[in-house]
């Protein structure tokens, strides 16, 4: 068994909301679970196996402990067994911009900063919760005069910045459904995408810089308005430049000058009324468009961001990201916890490969995510953010997008900072969330994530759909979580919607990845390579290497 590179303080696990909802669960129902502190792993899998049993009991929980404002109805689970078909909240009403906007009121001072952004060419620009609440209330008010509502779709074609941020909160107070490319996806990849669901009001940039190369999309922009014969609206956001000339895009309004003054309102949705529209890679053919579910979205982002990654109100969170990634819907909803989140638009490494630890350092950043492919490329550079960058309330570094490998860790701790929780994350677009994740009471070990998500039925099969553990098999969720798609959009029987996900194993979500369940009740994620799995399963270090 190999030995822990990190622990937690005992004070700082202690302290965390999971330590915090733990004990209030285990009271309320009786749970005999280990107190505050550094937990063993057995101590959570009871926190785990109950979750997952007891999902009439944990969700309403959870919905509780984060404070979702929403009318939950009587009904928690329907038809609880069906994988696909279980409803989660049937009777429930909501809305998502209220729960992100309310974040303000989590802290006294409504001029402290909800939004951060900074962009390669050196921009700052802060939105307070104030101001935030602003600029979504024009903004919703002018898409409703736009006849916008509940059943239409607004697209995004942005970079990561302040508007997008804004569409999207105006676009689901008014219930209506949100989904976004970056500007760097180009025509065909934008068209492919919003050409399916066909927006009534599409908001766009003039264009970006990215490594230091100035890139004008409004050729392209004026390609995909008029390959959406469905489209009323054409908003540019002004980014390539302060007042670009719209010529070539006649009747698109600026970002500002669409805002109409008014209240700030919110309508009220189901709790599976569509939110987001996330899309399949597209390898094989045009992406299969992912609708996900106001509620489910939103619940599992406040247990992944307040439980297990442990941001709380006035923390600053950052994840380096685009519009195109799941992991930007999952950044934003960061402001439902109460947290600053921190948003940059630009190359990773450039102006030069310090920026990100520059921001960190200059914003004082709690939260840092990043991908195994980043990190790799910074190592390379020589940088060493350990000896060049304050980063004394960095808490928490996040990895996704692909597999952590062991030496990564190493160069985590070896070279960015010694004592922080490294979390890799596994999850994707088809959930838009994670299967399993970080926990701040617990220890991390090289090469593996720390646990399975609460509420996630996660378990490794063989071929045969049989469960395994220390050995490589296929990632699958037995039980339904709230997060699964309500469906793809057209595809009306759900037919491509079953095959994608439950022909492999029947009953069972099959995720396509390989993994392992180790004795520690982490898991180690080899992506969708089994020969990969295999071989690192061969190369792992015995105890005390």
């Amino acid at each position: 068994m190999t030995l822990a590179i990190w622990k937690p303080e005992p004070p700082r696990a202690g302290a965390s909301n999971m330590a915090r909802f733990s004990e209030k669960v285990a009271y309320e129902h009786e749970l005999a679970l280990h107190g505050g502190g550094v937990l063993r792993s057995s101590d959570y899998e009871k926190l785990w196996r109950w979750s997952v049993d007891h999902p009439e009991k944990f969700w309403p929980a959870i919905w509780r402990h984060c404070g979702v404002l929403g009318t939950p109805g009587e009904r928690v689970l329907e038809d609880a067994t069906a994988m696909p078909g279980a409803q989660f909240f049937p009777d429930a009403t909501l809305n998502f911009a209220e729960n992100l906007l309310k974040g303000g009121r989590l802290r006294q001072a409504g001029d402290e900063p909800a939004l951060i952004a900074r962009d390669e060419r050196g921009r700052r620009r802060v939105l307070s919760w104030d101001q935030l609440r602003g600029k979504v209330a024009a903004l919703a008010n002018a898409l409703r005069a736009d006849g916008v509502g509940p059943g239409d779709r607004v697209a995004g074609f942005l970079p990561n910045t302040l508007e997008p941020v804004i569409a999207m909160l105006a676009t689901a107070s008014v219930g209506a459904t949100w989904s976004s490319c970056s500007p760097d996806f180009g025509l065909n990849g934008v068209v492919d995408r919003f050409g399916q669901i066909a927006p009534k009001v599409l908001f766009a940039c003039d264009g970006y810089t990215y490594a230091g190369k100035p890139v004008d999309t409004r050729e392209c922009v004026a390609q995909v308005r008029a390959a959406l014969p469905a489209l009323k609206r054409l908003v540019i956001v002004p980014f390539l430049e302060d007042a670009p000339e719209l010529a070539t895009l006649p009747g698109a309004v600026l970002f500002e000058a669409y805002a109409v003054a008014g209240p700030l309102q919110f309508t009220p949705v189901a709790f599976a009324h569509p939110l987001y529209i996330l899309y399949s890679s597209g390898t094989t053919g045009k992406p299969n468009c992912i609708v996900h579910g106001t509620g489910g979205t939103l619940l599992q982002h406040l247990k992944e961001l307040a439980l297990h990654t442990d941001v709380n109100p006035g923390d600053r969170l950052f994840f380096y990201t685009t519009c195109g990634w799941m992991m930007w819907n999952w950044l934003v909803s960061g402001l439902a916890v109460g947290a600053t989140v921190v948003l940059y638009d630009g190359a990773p490494l450039a102006p030069d490969a310090r920026v990100i630890w520059d921001i960190a350092a200059e914003e004082r950043l709690t939260q840092v995510g990043v991908s195994p492919k980043y990190l790799s490329a910074l190592e390379k550079t020589g940088v060493r953010p350990i000896a060049s960058h304050r980063l004394s309330e960095l808490r928490t570094i996040l990895s996704t997008g692909s597999p952590l490998a062991p030496g990564q860790f190493d160069f985590v701790y070896r070279d960015i900072k010694a004592d922080v929780q490294l979390a890799s994350i596994s999850g994707g677009t088809d959930i838009i969330s994670c299967f399993a994740l970080g926990h701040p009471q617990l220890p991390v070990y090289r090469g593996e994530l720390q646990c399975r998500g609460l509420g996630m039925a996660v378990e490794v099969f063989d071929d045969t759909g049989h469960p395994l553990r220390n050995q490589p098999g296929e990632l699958v969720c037995t039980r339904p979580f709230p997060s699964m798609p309500v469906g793809f959009w057209n595809d009306p029987d759900g037919a491509r919607y079953r095959a994608a996900y439950f022909e492999r194993f029947p009953g069972a979500w099959h995720h396509g990845d390989y993994a392992e369940l180790t004795p520690h009740g982490g898991l180690i994620i080899a992506g969708p390579d089994r020969h990969r799995a295999l071989d690192q399963r061969a190369a792992r270090p015995r105890a005390g290497q």
